[in-house]
Parts: structure tokens; C-alpha cells; sequence
């Protein structure tokens, strides 16, 4: 049976590949989908733009309650040791809304600060309608409560999380029913940049 990797390497296409994937079991399926190189995470995203839209309900499925976290372990392209490249991000539903989701970055780099961010559907923002339809967006922070065992909320501006957040998005596609793929754009000096930066997730129900 064919693995994602050989799915990549043929180039199959996104539909074959959520079909593969969604028809692992979970630890497989995370495995798989976070075991990717940087170029083929490039070669995902670039096919995932044929794939069915992105929503919040992917993060967060509607069965969930409010403040009850959701995990989405993944692995980043960032040129480090392979243990850091490995993180979660978790999310939760705010308190009366249905419009944006809180989260954080649960990294094994425990020395940078844990993240926060606020996901919210990109429609309506017209220039990052090629980007994808849900942005992770690390300048703004949760303004509302967070589930009780995440960490304090922080601003991304301090500590040594400004060098990883500070004035970065992420914008996001759907791979399949649980794994999404992720990329990273930055505001600087030469404007919104997107980054070759990519990462995939998977979420665990």
C-alpha cells in the first residue's frame, strides 16, 4: 500500500491524498502527515489549493465545547534539530462566539513563549484571497478567558517569542478530514511577505 510519501512523489493529487489519509487510523495518519520534508510540505500545499475549502469546524468541530481545547501536533520546515520542528497547536472555542477560535503553540522549545493566537476565515480580506480561507493570526491575542491549564496569556512583542510571532499569520488549507497544512507570512519593512516556511497538522478527536 502506498504511503504519503510515494502520493507526493507521484503527485497524485489532493483528493487521492485525503483519501489515503483519511482512511489510516489515527496514529498512522498522524505519523505519515507529519513526516514530511520541506519540499514535500511545498508540493502539499501547492496541491492542496485544488482541495475542498477550510473552515474553523476543522480546528474545532462543532461537538466540541466551549473552552475545551483541541489538538493539532505537527511539524514545522523550519531549519532546526528535528525535535524542535515538532509542536502542537491547540485550539479552543471562545465563550459565546462562533467567529474566531483561541489558541497557543505547544513547542518543544520550551525556552520561547508559548504563542497565542487568534484563527479567524480570511473572507472579506481580499488580498489573501490566494493565501487560504482561515489565517492563525499572531497579532492579535486571546482578549477573552483561555481553558484554565494553558499557559498565561502573553503578547507576541516580548520575550524570545518575538522572534518567532511577532507580526506573523498563517494561513491555512485542508489536506483531509483531520490534516491541514499551513503557511507562514511576515510583516517587516518590505511589507506582508509570505515565508518558505510551511508546516503540516493533524488534528487528534
Amino acid at each position: 500500500m502506498a504511503d504519503l510519501h510515494q502520493l507526493l512523489s507521484e503527485k497524485a493529487g489532493i483528493h487521492a491524498i485525503a483519501a489515503h489519509l483519511d482512511a489510516l487510523d489515527d496514529d498512522e495518519r498522524e505519523r505519515q502527515a507529519n513526516d514530511l520534508s520541506g519540499r514535500e510540505q511545498a508540493l502539499l500545499w501547492e496541491m492542496s489549493a485544488d482541495g475542498p475549502r477550510i473552515d474553523l469546524a476543522h480546528f474545532v468541530p462543532p461537538k466540541r465545547a466551549e473552552l475545551e481545547p483541541v489538538h493539532h501536533p505537527g511539524r514545522n520546515t523550519i531549519p532546526t534539530f528535528r525535535y524542535f520542528q515538532h509542536f502542537e497547536k491547540r485550539f479552543c472555542k471562545p465563550r459565546g462566539e462562533t467567529g474566531r477560535l483561541f489558541g497557543y503553540n505547544a513547542s518543544n522549545a520550551s525556552f520561547v513563549h508559548p504563542g497565542y493566537f487568534v484563527a479567524y476565515d480570511t473572507a472579506g480580506h481580499d488580498e489573501w484571497a490566494d493565501r487560504g480561507p482561515v489565517v492563525i493570526d499572531y497579532h492579535l491575542v486571546p482578549d477573552e478567558d483561555v481553558p484554565g491549564a494553558w499557559p498565561k496569556v502573553v503578547p507576541n512583542s516580548v520575550g524570545l517569542q518575538r522572534l518567532v510571532y511577532f507580526r506573523t499569520r498563517d494561513f491555512m488549507r485542508r489536506v483531509s478530514q483531520h490534516v491541514s497544512i499551513g503557511r507562514a507570512s511576515k510583516e517587516d519593512e518590505h511589507g506582508d511577505r509570505e515565508l518558505d516556511f510551511w508546516f503540516t497538522l493533524c488534528r487528534r478527536d
